[in-house]
């Protein structure tokens, strides 16, 4: 098994408003929903954990939130879907952003290219903390986790989900046609 280092203690990544409201599909957020999210926010960052792994010879990036973050934001979606759903998108912002400060580049691109499915970066996610297992992908314990490669090794071009991707324009049912 090759060694991993894990940032529990990561700094608090920068809140980007506007992938924020990008993720909600809003336009502006009232005062007291900013509040929350930034509180929300401060509060999360001590449960979201970084660790860079080696599989098979490339080290990958991964970012996850603690299940204490999945089962708030999961009572809240039955108590208030709206504020569900906000709080959803904030959790998918955190860790994008923390994956943002480590791969600047992912930004640019628009996505994290999800790394090809391997028994081997499932078993060194799992000793980094991140319970994963290799089957047609890989699956996560946890809701709120990106893996990518670190640093940067390219976009959809090395993306494990490029033939279905539906930003790509090829995945069956992204395109609506009329007849």
């Amino acid at each position: 098994m090759e060694a991993a280092l894990t940032d529990k203690n990561a700094a608090q990544p920068y809140f980007d408003m506007e992938l924020f409201l990008q993720t909600t599909g809003e336009t502006r957020l009232a005062g007291a929903d900013r509040d929350e999210c930034l509180s929300l926010w401060a509060q999360w960052s001590a449960k979201l954990t970084r660790a860079s792994v080696t599989a098979e010879g490339r080290t990958y990036l991964a970012v996850w939130l603690h299940e204490d973050v999945e089962n708030t934001i999961q009572a809240e979606w039955e108590e208030s879907p709206s504020k569900g759903f906000r709080m959803h998108a904030l959790a998918q912002t955190m860790t994008m952003c923390a994956v943002h400060e480590r791969v600047p580049e992912v930004e640019d691109v628009g996505c994290a290219p999800v790394p090809p499915v391997s028994r081997a970066l499932a078993d060194a996610l799992t000793e980094a903390g991140l319970p994963a297992r290799a089957r047609e992908g890989l699956e996560f314990a946890r809701k709120y986790a990106v893996v990518t490669r670190e640093p940067f090794g390219g976009g959809c071009e090395i993306c494990a989900l490029q033939s279905d991707c539906p930003r790509s324009g090829r995945a069956d049912g992204s395109v609506i046609e009329f007849g």
